[in-house]
């Protein structure tokens, strides 16, 4: 075992459970690297980087509701432009009790709403905009969204946070409008007087800033101080279009909500960061001690961090600063961000928030669940049945510790997170025995990180089975929280070993709990000769649903049955056993477990591809050749050459005339090259002679790039199809294309 303890500290006593025991400095959330540190110093340094208590308080939250609401959930799309109507807008109902219902049962304990979305529209009656709610049918211009959902929160005891977009497309685009428009910077006093509007709150607040930043915190200072207590600032770093090289001044921003919002944490700067993908994966590392080059609290803007490795010693090795910066997990419940329709936007699981929950909580950050109000201003049905299913699995599993009342450190059993069990190099490890045996199949571990930051880099689980250990998980860091998961075993002594640490590790919780296992999710998939496979899903970012390969561990107790007609698929449909043909087809699935009934899996497929061929690309990168757009494998993928311009296109030949009503596209997901944001579609009888159809467009394909589909106005005829993109999304200059589907 590799020794963890510097050897230069091994005398040092450790006694009882003090929170200055094992510190060997003083903790802080920012830590400076001298010139002189070694490696030791370094890793001893960031031993002691601890979270604020406002981050420490965000990460207790663990499972939060984002709300993207807007001109977007009328429009249909993704990203508004900035010159929508706001009467498109025409909502004639909201419930946003029924919001908070919905979000306790599922128990969130904290939503952040869209107040201002990238096209600048906003849901609270401010007084320094009539781009927003007022300006809608909505009570005749007199809702306020951002007011019903505070007192909502009141009412079931819900935390309140805010995304106001730093960006503003309706600002960059409106004649008057304020980003970029070279303002000169000058003292400004925030928040701005509005006649007939006063501010109960006479605070004031004197910045030297431009227009667009005295905007920005003019209204900052109206959600901070009329809307009840807020607990995060969401802001966004995407920048749908820039204009006049506006910046940003965050840190006049970030000292307003330090006076107005003293408990809140802000996220995209340094309090909290983006986990890097919008596909609800954590990292199998999820370290929140961050290495910088500048200090973190005079930083004006954070960039975004990509990469797998962002905390291992190595990384730290080259830091000038050591910062407490956690993550925090966020995706949609449903296909894109803002809702658009019943029928074709795909909803989650319960199956599978239930194991985003587990895989990001359990990997030490907090998990941002999106859920899209519809056009009604409630969630739908189908969310709501997913949002309480997942709730009722979580109480079911974790409610229950398993060792209670077991032996072992009191510290650690106690459910008490600021009390802790300081290990040694000699004493890195602890056994817990039960009264009886107790069968299990999820460990959760805590480190006391409130006081001894985030230290265990390797451990290891095991349980004594027929008087031997046996391994049940082995892994990396724990932090707030890790959750083991692991087949379901039974004993009465289990065994945690710390295999590697940064310092003496102090251990805060241990518990022990029951998952009961449910029928597998489910891949449906087709071959390009038209064979339809039904197989378990495999789970992606190195997690398994009980910590084997269901794909490989599929035994006779569990059955498939599938349906090709677009109903539900019941113990009496039909039963897959090997690959069967199909055409263009909506086939859903279901496992079956004796009784037991699993989520139902669903895809709809176009055409069958045995007779397309290729007529023409522009070009082909590499091995990224044309026909890997039609293979029906969609990690496979065609790309074009990069260039000086954004137009590529494809032909292909559909083998006979088809009518056609609309076509899906499947972004390659190796890297962030070549995703078509925007392209039209042409048609041809004879391959030569081609009518343009219609322009589509797809909006954040980099930060979620799924299967996108677009719906023609009208029929169209062709057997030749040519698809040509206009703008690659990242301003990038190749095209590429993993999957192309055509729909009758």
């Amino acid at each position: 075992m590799k020794k963890i303890f510097l050897l230069a500290f091994a005398a040092v006593a450790l006694f009882s459970c003090k929170q200055e025991e094992g510190s060997l400095m003083a903790p802080s959330s920012t830590i400076a690297i001298d010139d002189d540190d070694s490696k030791d110093s370094i890793i001893l340094k960031a031993a002691h980087v601890v979270p604020t208590e406002n981050q420490l308080q965000a990460l207790k939250n663990e499972f939060i509701a984002f709300i993207h609401f807007g001109p977007n959930t009328f429009t249909r799309k993704e990203w508004g432009n900035g010159f929508e109507d706001p009467k498109i807008f025409n909502l004639q109902n909201l419930d946003t009790d029924q919001w908070c219902k919905a979000m306790k049962a599922a128990g969130m304990k904290m939503v952040i709403i869209t107040v201002k979305h990238h096209d600048g529209f906003v849901l609270w009656q401010s007084r320094y905009t009539k781009h927003g709610i007022m300006s809608t049918p909505y009570q005749d211009g007199k809702g306020d969204i951002l007011k019903e959902l505070s007192e909502s929160c009141q009412k079931y005891g819900l935390k309140l946070g805010v995304y106001l977009s730093p960006a503003d497309l309706y600002q960059i685009e409106s004649t008057e409008g304020l980003y970029g428009n070279l303002s000169e910077y000058s003292d400004r006093i925030i928040p701005r007087p509005v006649e007939g509007r006063p501010f109960k709150n006479q605070k004031t607040f004197t910045f030297n800033v431009d227009d667009y930043n005295e905007y920005f915190l003019n209204q900052l200072f109206e959600l901070l101080t009329e809307y009840g207590p807020i607990h995060e600032v969401w802001f966004d770093g995407a920048h749908p279009k820039r204009k006049g090289g506006q910046k940003y001044n965050y840190l006049a921003w970030k000292e307003l909500i330090s006076e107005l919002a003293p408990e809140a944490v802000i996220f995209g700067k340094q309090d909290i960061r983006w986990c890097g993908n919008e596909a609800g994966a954590t990292r199998d590392t999820e370290w929140n001690i961050i290495p910088y080059e500048t200090n973190p609290h005079e930083m004006n803007r954070f960039a975004d961090i990509m990469e797998e490795d962002i905390g291992s010693r190595e990384k730290l090795y080259s830091a000038k600063y050591l910062h407490y910066q956690q993550a925090e997990t966020n995706t949609s419940i449903r296909e894109g961000w803002f809702y658009r329709d019943e029928d074709t936007q795909k909803v989650r699981s319960a199956d599978d928030v239930f194991d985003i929950y587990e895989r990001s909580v359990g990997g030490n950050s907090t998990f941002l669940l999106n859920i899209p109000p519809n056009r009604d201003g409630k969630f739908s049905p189908e969310d709501v049945s997913v949002l309480e299913e997942v709730g009722q699995r979580i109480t079911a599993t974790y409610q229950t510790n398993l060792l209670q009342g077991a032996k072992g450190p009191k510290n650690v059993l106690d459910g008490n997170t600021e009390t802790y069990e300081l290990l040694t190099a000699t004493t890195n490890q602890i056994i817990i025995s039960t009264k009886t045996p107790i069968t299990v199949n999820r460990l959760v571990l805590q480190e006391a990180i409130q006081s001894h930051g985030e230290r265990i880099e390797q451990h290891l689980v095991q349980a004594k089975v027929d008087g031997e250990w046996v391994t049940l998980a082995q892994a990396t860091n724990v932090g707030y929280k890790r959750i083991l998961r692991f087949p379901e075993v039974t004993s009465d002594q289990f065994k945690i070993q710390i295999l590697e640490s940064r310092a003496n590790p102090a251990l805060a919780n241990i518990s022990a709990h029951y998952y009961n296992t449910r029928p597998p999710q489910l891949d449906i998939s087709r071959s390009k000769e038209g064979l339809l496979k039904i197989a378990p899903k495999q789970h992606d970012f190195g997690w398994k649903p009980h910590g084997e390969n269901a794909v490989e561990n599929l035994n006779s107790k569990t059955e498939i049955r599938y349906t090709t007609d677009g109903s539900i698929p019941n113990k009496n449909s039909k039963l897959y056993s090997e690959p069967v043909p199909v055409a263009s087809v909506e086939v859903k699935a279901v496992a079956f477990e004796k009784e037991e009934m699993g989520s139902v899996a669903a895809k709809t497929f176009g055409l069958l591809k045995n007779q397309w061929k290729i007529v023409q690309a522009d070009s082909e990168a590499g091995d990224h050749g044309a026909d890997l757009a039609i293979d029906e494998d969609p990690d496979t993928y065609w790309q074009s050459n990069s260039g000086s311009r954004q137009k590529h296109h494809l032909e292909i030949d559909l083998g006979s005339v088809k009518m056609l009503s609309g076509f899906a596209y499947t972004p390659q997901t190796a890297h962030a090259d070549g995703m078509i944001e925007v392209g039209s579609i042409s048609v041809s009888s004879n391959g030569s002679d081609w009518k343009k159809v219609e322009d589509f467009e797809f909006g954040n394909l980099i930060n979620d790039p799924v299967t996108r589909r677009h719906n023609f106005n009208s029929p169209i005829t062709a057997k030749f199809i040519r698809i040509e993109s206009k703008t690659i999304a990242g301003d990038h200059t190749a095209a590429a294309i993993a999957e192309l589907d055509f729909f009758e």
